[in-house]
């Protein structure tokens, strides 16, 4: 395995929300984290139902609002503006975590800064000791929603992998992600390890790779 600071085209943040959200089975209650995450919303597959969750006391998330409709009583947890669709529900911090923490919640959808082969999350501190810790309800999500999903640019603005053999930073929560979509490539986390499902447009197998730290299977056939 080689990095590479060179920065391939793949799919743009963007069409990596839009990818996720087509992997969200209709009538699902999700719960989306925060940055790449937050734009899920805005890709619901159309005939399909979906009702986002966040835990500032949401249910019933819609899209973000246009330029001067803004509610600034109505954001999610990332504290952006957002919408609330017809029927939505607002409640309590606590009981918003009481539906996470009772498995009511079934996808959730985060960023990382790191991905182990066996579906380790480690995406709230470096460990540094300058580091500023920002887990949120990160850890009660990998903890209480059946699904995990994840969306992460492949590797670091230095051209380091995310997806690795053993996380080095400290873990958000052991063997919980499910699928990772990133700007590469869509992958499964199985007991033989990395899973390529689906290669971004112009990317190949060895692409993914050279960027990759840990144990890479390539699109079955």
């Amino acid at each position: 395995m080689t990095t590479k600071k060179e920065q391939l085209c793949g799919w743009n943040r963007e069409e990596m929300a839009s990818r996720a959200a087509l992997d969200i089975p209709d009538g699902s209650y999700v719960n989306l984290g925060i940055g790449i995450p937050e734009k899920v919303a805005q890709y619901v597959p159309t005939g399909r139902e979906v009702i986002y969750h966040t835990e500032n006391g949401l249910l019933g998330m819609g899209p973000v609002p246009a330029a001067g409709e803004e509610d600034p009583e109505l954001i999610n947890a990332g504290k952006k503006a957002v919408t609330a669709i017809p029927g939505a529900a607002f409640f309590h911090h606590a009981d918003s975590f009481a539906m996470i923490r009772g498995q009511h919640i079934d996808i959730c959808v985060l960023g990382a800064m790191q991905v182990s082969e066996q579906g380790d999350l480690a995406n709230w501190s470096t460990g540094e000791p300058d580091a500023i810790p920002a887990v949120g309800g990160a850890m009660d999500l990998v903890a209480g929603v059946k699904t995990i999903y994840v969306i992460t640019q492949h590797c670091t603005r230095d051209g380091e992998p995310k997806l690795v053999a053993s996380c080095s930073y400290p873990l958000t929560g052991k063997a919980v992600v499910n699928r990772i979509y990133t700007d590469l490539a869509v992958i499964d986390v199985t007991p033989a390890g990395f899973q390529i499902v689906e290669l971004a447009p112009g990317i190949s197998f060895e692409d993914i790779r050279q960027r990759t730290a840990g144990r890479l299977l390539p699109v079955a056939r």
